[in-house]
């Protein structure tokens, strides 16, 4: 597969051609579904793939979270939006959302999963384990490993503030991955657009490696501190996630367009502050 390119050079292709930092992150609930895919067994699929097909032109990347399709016994739904998303929008790359974390031989099988078998151009990947519990998934030298640094969530703090020989544990990691960690170039982070001051404190630790920054649009996080704090030198460098936002926008038939809109505006607010 993308014998010639890596997952960040195909982040940065999309940030360029897309105009784009917005990250549409696909977490299905059939509970929200419009009512015309109730009761459809391929509900979950249908509905991941018309909003993939209605905002792939405004979107630097897809990110479908794992856990929406296996509570659901949909694994094969995902598969068949991976291989959707691969053969009609090629030049947008995909996320696993998986925030795996283990080691040795039970990590290299969290690699296949992701990469054989979902086909995900990167992964979320917990590193409270370590370094060897990230290295089975460098092995895949043309894919991403999109380690946890800053949660956007309030109990992040409960360890990821803690002091750690004078820095707190998200600034080491953050180190760790701009450093030592990233010997091949692969890595990216997980900063919370709920805390703009610590992305501020990630960006100046990383130079211009890429941030995944969930937590604007239903959680609450402000777009402008978040884009100001976190843009690379060169006005990127961002993968700025909206989900529910984007996916509830519409509860008709025309959910697809509504979602559009949606993400047309968000993009754009985003890029007012580039």
């Amino acid at each position: 597969m993308h014998t010639t390119s890596t997952f960040i050079d195909r982040l940065n292709a999309a940030w360029t051609t897309r105009n784009s930092l917005l990250c549409v992150g696909l977490d299905p609930d059939p509970a929200k579904f419009p009512a015309h895919l109730s009761g459809r067994p391929d509900a979950i699929f249908e509905f991941c793939k018309a909003i993939v097909d209605a905002t792939a032109d405004l979107a630097c990347a897809f990110k479908p979270q794992i856990a929406y399709f296996a509570a659901r016994r949909a694994e094969d739904q995902l598969e068949a939006l991976i291989a959707h998303i691969r053969e009609r929008h090629p030049e947008v790359p995909v996320i696993l959302d998986a925030k795996r974390g283990d080691i040795g031989s039970t990590a290299e099988q969290y690699a296949v999963e992701a990469f054989e078998r979902y086909r995900a151009d990167a992964v979320t990947v917990n590193p409270y384990m370590g370094r060897d519990s990230i290295e089975p998934y460098l092995a895949w030298a043309d894919r991403g490993v999109i380690l946890l640094c800053r949660t956007s969530n309030p109990g992040g703090s409960d360890l990821q503030f803690l002091d750690v020989g004078g820095e707190r544990l998200f600034e080491r990691v953050a180190r760790l991955a701009a450093g030592e960690w990233n010997h091949t170039g692969q890595l990216a982070l997980v900063v919370g657009a709920t805390f703009p001051a610590e992305i501020a404190r990630v960006r100046e630790l990383t130079g211009d490696m890429p941030l995944l920054v969930p937590g604007i649009g239903a959680q609450g996080g402000d777009v402008e501190a978040t884009v100001k704090a976190g843009r690379s030198s060169a006005g990127s460098g961002l993968m700025i996630n909206s989900s529910r936002a984007i996916l509830y926008a519409g509860k008709g038939e025309d959910f697809a367009q509504a979602a559009r809109a949606v993400a047309l505006a968000t993009r754009d607010a985003i890029n007012r502050y580039r």
